[in-house]
């Protein structure tokens, strides 16, 4: 089964309160799952990479084969297509656990998009940091 991850990764501050975005669905549309989880102080790199762990994580609970995933991080997107480094530590780690979840997948791709097309997943973020507020 193909899915498709919308996932998003917000912190109010940057460092500041952090939080993820992720809505999953099927290649018909329908949503298969749509949640968002709490990171406290966090900034707003980490939130996009957990999201995507978590999304990936969720996905294979669902028993994904295949996913295409959608974030709205220019930078996390070319980090995992190998066309920028990942200097910082904290992100090192979030990577190596990104590129070990996709693993259990047959077929993983990464695609960007910019942040209006990716509002369900952003709404979940916002949802989220609001409840902290």
């Amino acid at each position: 089964m193909k899915v498709i991850i919308h996932t998003d990764g917000g912190a109010r501050g940057n460092p500041g309160p952090a939080a993820t975005g992720v809505v999953i669905k099927n290649t018909a549309g329908k949503t298969l799952a749509a949640y968002g989880e709490y990171l406290g102080i966090q900034t707003n790199n980490f939130a996009e990479y957990s999201a995507l762990l978590s999304g990936l994580k969720k996905a294979k609970h669902l028993g994904a084969t295949e996913v295409e995933c959608i974030l709205d991080s220019e930078l996390v997107v070319k980090q995992l297509l190998g066309k920028y480094r990942v200097k910082e530590p904290t992100l090192q780690k979030l990577f190596v656990a990104v590129f070990n979840a996709a693993a259990a997948f047959k077929q993983v791709s990464y695609r960007h998009t910019l942040r209006h097309n990716n509002r369900a997943a952003d709404a979940e973020v916002n949802k989220v940091l609001d409840k902290q507020a």
